[in-house]
C-alpha cells in the first residue's frame, strides 16, 4: 500500500515517524541513565563517567538496600497501601462520580455537589488541620493514615464523570426499561463501559500510592511502618543513621548519594513498569473509544 502513497505523503511519514522515535528515546534514554549509574560504581559516578553503561559494574547500592529486613518490611506496607488505597479509591471514585454525572433535571443541585468537590482542588486546609485531623481520629500510626486522608481524587472523580457524560444515554434508558435499578445499571452497564477509564485513574490510584512518602513520615511513628518510598528518602538519601545499624555501615560507605539516589529511582519505579503493559490494551482501546459513530 505504501508504493501507491505520493513522494509527499511518503515524506511526511517518514519525517513523522522520525520525530516520533527521536521523541521516545529522549523519554527512554534518562531512565537508561539512571539504571547505569545504579549499577556502577560510587567513584565513576560521583566523578560523572557514567553515560549509558555502567562503569565499574557493581550491585552495592542494591545490596545494600535490599539485604535490610527493614526494606522487605517497608515493601509489603507499600503493597498493603496500594491495594487498600487503590481499592478504596476506586470505590469512592465510582460511587461519587455515577450520580455527579447525571443531568440536573435528574439530579437537582448537582452543579453546587460538583464545586463542593471541586474547590477542594483550588484550596486545601494546610499541612497542621491534616496532621490534627488525622492524629484524632486515632488513626496515626496505621496503614489508614496512609489511605483515608487521600481516599477521594477528585482530579479522578471529574474524570470518570465526564466519561459516564460521554457514554450512550439510551443504554442507561434501556436498563431501567428492564426493570434495573441504580445500582444494577451502575455496576452492570455503566462500570463494565467504562473499563478504559477505569483502567487509567487506576494506574494513577497505584503510581500516587506506590510513589507517596512525605505522608509515611509524618503520619508513621515508627520507621517499622514506613512505606518503602519513605524508608528509601530516610535511609539512603538522608543517610539518617540511627536507623543504619552497625553492621551496614561498611555498605552505607560504599554507597553514594548519586548511586543510591539511581537505585531508588529505578527501584521505585519498576512496579509501575511491571503493570503498564497488563493497562496498555485499555489505553489502546481508550484512543479510539467514540471514533466510529452509526
Amino acid at each position: 500500500m505504501v508504493e501507491h502513497l505520493g513522494f509527499g505523503r511518503r515524506l511526511f511519514l517518514g519525517v513523522n515517524y522520525a520525530a516520533l522515535a527521536a521523541l521516545a528515546l529522549l523519554c527512554l534514554l534518562p531512565l537508561i541513565h539512571v539504571l547505569a549509574i545504579s549499577f556502577s560504581s560510587s567513584q565513576a559516578a560521583t566523578a560523572g563517567l557514567v553515560k549509558l553503561w555502567p562503569v565499574e559494574f557493581t550491585v552495592s547500592s542494591y545490596e545494600f538496600v535490599l539485604a535490610k529486613p527493614a526494606f522487605t518490611q517497608s515493601i509489603g506496607v507499600s503493597l498493603q497501601r496500594v491495594l487498600l488505597g487503590v481499592l478504596v479509591n476506586m470505590l469512592l471514585t465510582v460511587l461519587i462520580a455515577y450520580p455527579l454525572a447525571k443531568e440536573a433535571k435528574k439530579f437537582p443541585y448537582r452543579t453546587a455537589y460538583v464545586w463542593f468537590f471541586v474547590i477542594t482542588m483550588l484550596f486545601h486546609g494546610g499541612l497542621i488541620p491534616l496532621y490534627m485531623t488525622v492524629k484524632y481520629t486515632g488513626i496515626m500510626n496505621t496503614l489508614w493514615a496512609l489511605v483515608l486522608p487521600n481516599a477521594v481524587p477528585v482530579f479522578n472523580v471529574v474524570l470518570l464523570l465526564n466519561f459516564f457524560r460521554g457514554l450512550p444515554k439510551e443504554l442507561e434508558e434501556a436498563a431501567f426499561m428492564d426493570g434495573a435499578g441504580h445500582w444494577t445499571t451502575l455496576w452492570r452497564v455503566m462500570v463494565p463501559l467504562s473499563a478504559p477509564a477505569l483502567a487509567t485513574i487506576t494506574l494513577f490510584a497505584t503510581v500516587g500510592h506506590w510513589n507517596a512518602w512525605f505522608d509515611g513520615l509524618i503520619f508513621m511513628n515508627s520507621p517499622d511502618n514506613y512505606p518503602l518510598q519513605s524508608y528509601l528518602q530516610t535511609v539512603v538519601i538522608n543517610r539518617d543513621l540511627s536507623l543504619v545499624s552497625s553492621s551496614d555501615l561498611k555498605a552505607l560507605a560504599e554507597v553514594s548519594d548519586r548511586t543510591a539516589k539511581a537505585a531508588q529511582i529505578f527501584l521505585g519505579a519498576l512496579p509501575i513498569l511491571l503493570v503498564y503493559p497488563f493497562l496498555q490494551r485499555f489505553f489502546m482501546k481508550g484512543i479510539v473509544l467514540g471514533s466510529v459513530k452509526e
